[in-house]
């Protein structure tokens, strides 16, 4: 089987233990408050490329370890996600009407809703990191956990990028500028992804660690830079979001600053010195450099 069939192949695997995973975990849409419910179900489940769990699992394949003690990281990394991204499509922020191929949360249910239930699958989140039975890990190693998410999820990680996003609309900011918006937007996330999955394994070295981190924050810029070409290259109906809303909300991007040619080429370089960081692990690390290659050749 080549790697691409076998990326196809775990991918489809992943998607799919998931969204189960992501199912288990949340409240039942029936029980009260019925709409925060829903909405929340309606947000997390049936969509996405489910990224972050992926990674999650890739690690631990990468280590060898249970994939069953990392059902429980890669739900409240996703449910962090998903609260992120309703709260990023209100109209206080980026006024989107579509994600992932539908509705977005406040559209199919109103503002109020979508806040609240941006604010319960955060607060999930944490719940199944302290509390999910299936992760099987030390209470030293749920703790290092929770302090990884909450450190990538606030001011020091992804809502400290938004609030640099928000500031940085219209105004020419420089690359380094830039990398710094997204290290904290996007990449915090994608490493928080990585590193709470390497913690399920109480034995991890410091050198194997810190690889996996610089890997990590090497992908979650290529995944940027990716997502600005796309949001050039693309349409509404592949993206599943609305294409040319950066350019449209006048957003510096990498195109904007590297031109299209630069911007192909960063991301080239980002894979490159992540497939690097990773070689210690030999052929154990496949699924990982394999999902680095993905995310700068994905269309959508």
């Amino acid at each position: 089987m080549t790697t691409d069939n076998r990326l196809t192949a775990f991918m489809a695997e992943c998607q799919e233990r998931a969204e189960a995973a992501l199912d288990h975990r949340l409240p039942p849409a029936a029980k009260l408050p019925q709409k925060l419910h829903e909405a929340m179900r309606y947000s997390v489940l049936g969509g996405g490329k489910r990224m972050r769990p992926m990674l999650a699992y890739a690690t631990g394949k990468a280590l060898g370890l249970d994939l069953d003690r990392l059902d429980g990281p890669a739900c409240a990394v996703e449910f962090i996600h998903v609260y992120s991204l309703i709260h990023d499509d209100l109209p206080a922020m980026d006024d989107d009407d579509l994600r992932r191929g539908k509705p977005t949360c406040h559209k199919a249910f109103d503002e109020a809703t979508a806040i609240l239930a941006g604010d319960g699958l955060q607060a999930l989140a944490f719940h199944v990191l302290a509390h999910d039975p299936s992760m099987a890990v030390s209470a030293e190693q749920r703790l290092a956990m929770i302090d990884t998410l909450a450190v990538a999820s606030g001011a020091a990680g992804m809502v400290g990028g938004q609030a640099i996003d928000l500031a940085s609309v219209g105004q020419s900011i420089t690359l380094p500028e830039l990398e710094n918006m997204h290290i904290h937007k996007t990449g915090a996330l994608i490493r928080a992804s990585v590193k709470m999955a390497a913690l399920a394994d109480a034995g991890i070295s410091a050198d194997t660690l810190d690889r996996l981190d610089h890997y990590a924050k090497c992908i979650g810029l290529s995944f940027q830079i990716q997502d600005d070409i796309l949001d050039e290259e693309s349409d509404t109906a592949t993206l599943g979001k609305t294409q040319g809303k950066d350019r449209d909300n006048n957003k510096p991007t990498y195109p904007a600053l590297l031109g299209m040619a630069g911007a192909k080429q960063k991301a080239r370089d980002m894979h490159d010195q992540a497939v690097a960081a990773l070689e210690p692990l030999g052929a154990n690390a496949d699924m990982l450099k394999a999902i680095s290659l993905y995310i700068i050749e994905r269309r959508h």
